[in-house]
């Protein structure tokens, strides 16, 4: 049987995109797809000549190879990943394997929350200076296929827990770190220290001349930077007053980024995104466009200008005085708190799906005191039900997104917003969190 040096295990975006780079830096590789591979990805493995497999994992080809690229969808309990690190054969991220391959400075972006937006405004900002820089990671095109493809200057990486852990070389040169929160636990264990330590190797390898972005009104993260011995530079932020030298704080209605380098001020007021979660990731992007050497002027345009992201509180319509928000993209409870926190209308609730082990406890005032009905969206709901029955807030079961839009909008009068924020991931009625999101915007199209 041939030997590979490189088996990947996924033909989703990351998957194909390693499967290219391994094949134009010559490295023997084979690539194996359980489920049915998408024509578009078949056709680029297809185009670049390499050998794979779809409808079944080959362990027996998946051990010959020297190491394994796992796509992050894949637990490390699957039965072929178990065997290989038994074997002895390294299992790795596709962020890991392309970050071989080049040599650029790396903005990494990891926290339960905010490191979509927070990657894209950083992003924007590179982009409106003139940088020819690279969008990978969680968003865009694959880190592999772009290093692979590509020439970029600078990459901008959204980083999740589940490529973290297959990280072992890779090194930021400027870490962001959100926010800590509990989620995916049902993939460590349930244990919320195994997530945070997860989080936390966004900072490996890192040197005295690398930075680390950080909330420091995160009280987990706040925790485990006492405990951990951390040798980049630290930038701070929050959303009190500050005495630290450097970093992100507020000073009399405005957000004030200092790196040392030059001070930006500018009111709360004229940021794009609004929203205490918002102004955080304000901050952090700010701070590290200032620190890649971004003039002020820039940056202020950028955090005055930027455009929120698809599925991220985005204002889809209003019907009849009933206004809609897509916020699909919250798939745990941290991120629908902050949806709800910000909402000053009557809320129509729609919430659930593959619940991930969420405590709902945090929620519950703000469902109280803002929620008129919550109309669930799952094939089983009843951890949603079980938590919010006391409040005695009307509870609807539908399967369906078309089926959720309609009975919120039965529910709803005008001058209430439907707020889909799910709290859950998508997995057990739609292919991902996007698509929830578009089918939820057709059904409003369709009122």
């Amino acid at each position: 049987m041939k030997r590979y040096g490189i088996a990947v295990l996924g033909a989703g975006e990351s998957g194909t995109g390693a499967a290219v780079l391994a094949k134009m830096k010559d490295i023997p590789v084979f690539l194996s797809e359980k489920g049915l591979i998408k024509q578009e990805y078949k056709n680029v493995l297809s185009q670049f000549d390499i050998d794979f497999e779809e409808g079944q994992h080959s362990i027996a080809r998946i051990l010959k190879a020297d190491e394994v690229v796992k796509s992050p969808g894949i637990p490390d309990k699957s039965s072929w990943v178990v065997a290989a690190k038994q074997k002895g054969i390294p299992v790795i991220s596709e962020i890991e394997f392309a970050a071989r391959f080049t040599k650029v400075p790396k903005i990494c972006i990891t926290g339960t929350n905010g490191k979509t937006t927070t990657t894209m405004l950083t992003w924007h900002m590179l982009k409106r200076a003139g940088m020819n820089a690279g969008l990978a990671g969680n968003v865009g095109k694959s880190f592999s296929m772009q290093v692979a493809l590509e020439r970029h200057d600078i990459y901008v990486l959204e980083i999740s827990s589940f490529q973290l852990d297959g990280m072992f070389d890779f090194r930021a040169d400027i870490a962001i770190l959100t926010n800590i929160t509990p989620d995916h636990l049902d993939r460590y264990d349930y244990r919320f220290s195994n997530y945070v330590n997860s989080k936390f190797r966004i900072l490996q390898n890192q040197t005295n001349s690398d930075a680390f972005i950080y909330c420091a009104d995160d009280p987990v993260i706040m925790a485990e930077i006492g405990k951990r011995p951390i040798i980049a530079r630290k930038y701070p932020y929050t959303l009190l007053d500050s005495m630290a030298s450097v970093g992100g704080y507020i000073e009399k209605n405005e957000i004030v980024i200092n790196t040392n380098t030059e001070e930006l001020r500018m009111t709360l007021e004229e940021l794009a995104l609004q929203g205490r979660h918002n102004v955080y990731n304000s901050m952090a992007a700010g701070i590290s466009a200032s620190l890649i050497g971004l003039r002020k002027e820039t940056i202020r345009q950028c955090l005055s200008d930027f455009q929120n992201i698809e599925h991220r509180l985005e204002y889809v319509s209003n019907v009849h005085g009933i206004e809609f928000i897509n916020d699909s993209k919250a798939t745990n409870v941290n991120s629908t708190w902050y949806a709800l926190e910000s909402m000053v209308k009557p809320v129509i609730w729609i919430a659930g799906g593959l619940d991930k082990g969420n405590d709902y406890e945090v929620l519950k005032e703000l469902v109280k005191s803002k929620v008129k009905v919550i109309v669930c969206l799952g094939i089983d709901n009843t951890a949603i039900k079980n938590a919010f029955a006391h409040l005695q807030c009307p509870i609807v079961e539908t399967q369906a997104a078309a089926d959720a839009v309609v009975e919120s909008y039965h529910a709803a009068q005008p001058g209430d917003v439907v707020l889909l924020s799910p709290a859950c991931a998508s997995f057990d009625l739609f292919e991902n969190f996007e698509d929830r999101g578009n089918q939820f915007k057709e059904a409003v199209r369709m009122l």
